[in-house]
């Protein structure tokens, strides 16, 4: 018969074994994580209109003045986090262009009302991830050029693995190099309201696919 101090090593034994497979599984996963590269700003780059506009009526979206850069430690929860994220909303969201939906060419916004552009799922991804704790630094909303030549936004995710892209174009969460777009601009790292160049060769397009 067990007495007690026996019980509490016994328990203590037992508890180790499953924090060391809890850590084994992490570590498996860990393992599977893609590893990718950053894209490096070349200099400044004009704000977007939409995002200037879309500041004007969510001034909370937009304050803060300069920040340190802040990359995301990845790993198995987080990544999780980022493809429920991009997969929920991606699956919330009728797609819909800013024409057919306000009467504008473009308008941003965060899409309350379950429709919405490419621009307004990229903004509620990053006010749902914000809200889950990941820092506004690592969250950078991206102009790029998809393969027909048009405008589109993804949300870049600034991790220690390198950048990584949620599209409402897709539910897996892919390195920025294996998209297959030419990225324009981004938000700065250090201040949400200045914008960096990532390349300087192709024209920033109007952002209003709904696809």
């Amino acid at each position: 018969m067990f007495d007690l101090k026996t019980l509490g090593v016994a328990a203590f034994i037992a508890a180790s074994a499953v924090s060391t497979m809890a850590e084994g599984r992490e570590a498996m996963v860990l393992a599977r994580l893609p590893e990718a590269t950053s894209a490096v700003p070349v200099g400044e780059a004009r704000p977007v209109w939409g995002w200037v506009d879309f500041c004007r009526r969510y001034a909370g979206e937009c304050a803060g003045g300069r920040v340190a850069a802040r990359d995301i430690r990845l790993d198995a929860h987080v990544w999780s986090a980022l493809v429920d994220v991009n997969r929920s909303v991606n699956t919330a969201i009728e797609p819909v262009t800013d024409q057919d939906h306000w009467g504008v060419a473009d308008r941003w916004d965060i899409p309350t009302d379950g429709k919405g552009d490419c621009e307004d799922y990229v903004l509620l991804k990053r006010k749902m991830l914000t809200e889950r704790g990941f820092p506004r630094q690592a969250l950078l909303v991206t102009v790029v050029v998809d393969a027909h030549g048009d405008g589109h936004a993804v949300l870049t995710v600034k991790t220690d693995h390198g950048d990584f892209v949620l599209d409402n174009m897709r539910d897996d969460v892919l390195a920025w190099v294996k998209t297959g777009y030419r990225f324009v601009k981004r938000q700065s790292q250090e201040d949400q309201n200045r914008w960096v160049a990532i390349d300087e060769g192709v024209q920033a397009p109007a952002t209003a696919s709904a696809r």
